[in-house]
Formats: C-alpha cells, structure tokens, sequence
C-alpha cells in the first residue's frame, strides 16, 4: 500500500466532502444561484487537479484503508456538536475543505508536482467561505420600538438612564445620534451608551458612522440616503453587525434589498420638530413596502413625529416597528411613553420582537 497515495485519497475526499455541505446549504438553505456555481465549479476544478497528478484513481481507491484508519476512533467534543446550526456548519466544512487541499498541496510537492493548482482553489476556498457565512449570519430583528437617542433631547434624564429606562419600557433597540458631537467625544458618549444597551439587554445602533460602530462593538450602524453606500460599510463592519438605510420612498427600499441592506427606516411618516422634512412619505410608504416582494423582507421602522397617538395610525396599515426620538427621549416618563407607543402597535399576545 503507498502510503502518500493514502493520503491524498482521505485529504481529497475531505476536500470533496466540505466542498459538497458548503454548495448544499447555498443551493438549498440559501436558493443562491451565484454562490452555488461557485462552489460547484470549484469541486470541478478539484477534480482536474486530482487528475493532473501521477496517480489514476484506481492507485488512490487501492490504497484506501478505512478499517485500518485509526482516525476513524479519535474525536474530540467540538466535532460532536454544532450549537450555532447552520453558521456552524458551513465553518467546520470550510475548516474541513481548507486544511485537505492544504494537505493536498504538499502532498503533490511530495510527487514532484506544483501544490499551486491547489493552493489556488484554497484561496478561492477563503473568499467563498466568508461569503457564506455572511449569508448565514443572523438576521436583524423585528423590533416593535427603536429609540433614537440624542443628549440634547435628554431633558429629564441623562442619556446613559434613558437607555435604561427606554429598556424597561420594552424598546428592543437604542439608536445613539450625535451629529454635532466631536469624534473623540462622539467616540466615548457612543461606547459609553452601547455599553449600557448592552447591559440592559437590549440592542444598539449608530447613526451614519459605521467605524464608530465597529470600535464601540455596537449591533450595527444606520445609514442616510448621503452616507456611505451598504457596500462599503459591509466592508468596515463585517458580516456580523446589521446595517439599516434610511429610505423615503419605494425604489430606495427596493434598492437596499438589492444591496442587501439588514433592515431600513421608513419616513418622514409624521411631521418632526426634532428633524424637520420638505415632505412627508406617510404611512403610504409602508403599505407599498409591504406589498413589495423584496422589500417586504427586510425588517422596518417607521420614523418622524411618532407618539403613542398617532402610533394606530401606522398600525392601520401593518407597521411592524418605529423608530422615536423626542416623544420618549424628552419625556419625565420614558418607560410610560414606550410601553404606550408599544401597546398602539401590537395586541398583548404578539410574539414580534420588543
């Protein structure tokens, strides 16, 4: 039996097998057609590499061993489980793949052959894995009431008790939004509050700068339509941060999908003293989001002028979550005012999430 022909038998079929759970769950968890491809021809080139070296695949098969593999009986805790599902899954098979063509390309250096034919496909390995795994990452929540938090608005309260009292008042989120704040102090008020959200429980974004994001270890970042394009900031946080877009109409909607945008802000849905608008979309614009295919997808807040009176109105229309700024942060009552605009948009049984 040729021992290096045995190698390359186990450490190809590895690669072929992290290969083929990686294209299942883009073709049938993701139904991603680009991705699938992908992946697919990447198994084909596998195969031309294999081919391409000095042995049929007769000398691999006889040199097959499985009874007498003594790895078939070691195993370790962490290859027994997959507690994250599916994100899990496509990293231990991209983790397989990787380190069997990383075998395989000494293997052929070994024959006298160039492992480059491999060590290519390796490298092609790492862009799909971080594509699939971004696809994979978990999805932004529904939250039923986002605050947006503003120092200036704080009257009664500083804005680090707001955060906590909008959490027991049931927010799911906090957006923290200081436009006029110098960075070094922008930088340390928004770790400061994404500190808190965190501590209560609950969720936070930033407004418009998704490098702060990244250094407070916030959720995610909230982009105007002005800002940097969801490309681009995908780049600066990664696949595990969300990123919502501000979108006053049906085709910026549309067009977040298409970018892959994790949730987007609907409005100006109501007149704002905080932030006023030229015009206003209404809650129009939440009906035709919901009626669209692709937009209808991404999780929404409605945004401007909301309160606790007008929060029916855009209950009327099937408004999934809001987004409030002077209504809650202004208020003496923080935790009243969200239970309040909480109860106008959903029955008390609802299972969305707060």
């Amino acid at each position: 039996m040729d021992p290096l022909a045995r190698l390359i038998d186990a450490s190809a079929n590895r690669a072929r097998e992290g290969l083929r759970v990686m294209e299942d769950i883009a073709r049938f968890v993701l139904d991603d057609p680009e991705l699938t491809g992908s992946l697919k021809r990447l198994r084909h080139d596998l195969r031309a590499n294999l081919d391409a070296l000095p042995l049929r695949p007769a000398d691999l098969l006889a040199a097959r061993d499985t009874p007498g593999d003594i790895g078939t009986a070691i195993t370790t805790p962490g290859e027994l489980a997959r507690p994250d599902a599916l994100p899990d899954l496509a990293a231990a098979a991209a983790k397989r793949a990787q380190e069997a063509l990383r075998s395989l390309e000494e293997s052929a250096k070994a024959l006298a052959r160039s492992g480059a034919g491999f060590e290519s496909l390796r490298y092609r390995l790492y862009d799909l894995e971080k594509t699939l795994r971004a696809r994979l990452a978990p999805p932004c929540p529904q939250w039923t009431l986002c605050v947006l938090v503003t120092a200036a608005l704080c009257i009664y309260h500083t804005p680090d008790d707001l955060v906590r009292l909008a959490a027991e008042g049931g927010a799911g989120c906090v957006q923290i939004r200081e436009k006029d704040m110098p960075d070094a102090q922008r930088l340390d008020h928004t770790a400061r509050l994404v500190e808190t959200a965190h501590r209560a429980g609950i969720h936070a974004v930033v407004n418009d700068r998704p490098d702060l994001a990244r250094l407070t270890d916030a959720d995610g970042v909230h982009l105007g339509q002005d800002d940097l394009p969801v490309g681009a900031a995908r780049r600066i946080l990664g696949p595990a941060r969300w990123i919502g877009v501000s979108c006053s109409t049906i085709e910026h909607a549309r067009r977040a999908a298409a970018d892959r945008a994790d949730t987007i802000g609907l409005g100006p849905m109501f007149p704002s003293a905080t932030k006023p608008k030229p015009a206003l979309s209404g809650p129009g614009l939440i009906r035709a989001v919901l009626e669209d295919p692709a937009a209808a997808r991404l999780p929404h807040l409605a945004i401007s002028g909301i309160t606790p009176a007008n929060a029916p109105e855009l209950a009327a229309v099937g408004c999934r979550g809001v987004a409030v700024s002077s209504a809650v942060c202004a208020a003496e009552d923080p935790r009243a005012v969200c239970r309040a605009i909480i109860d106008a948009l959903r029955p008390a049984d609802a299972t969305i999430d707060a």
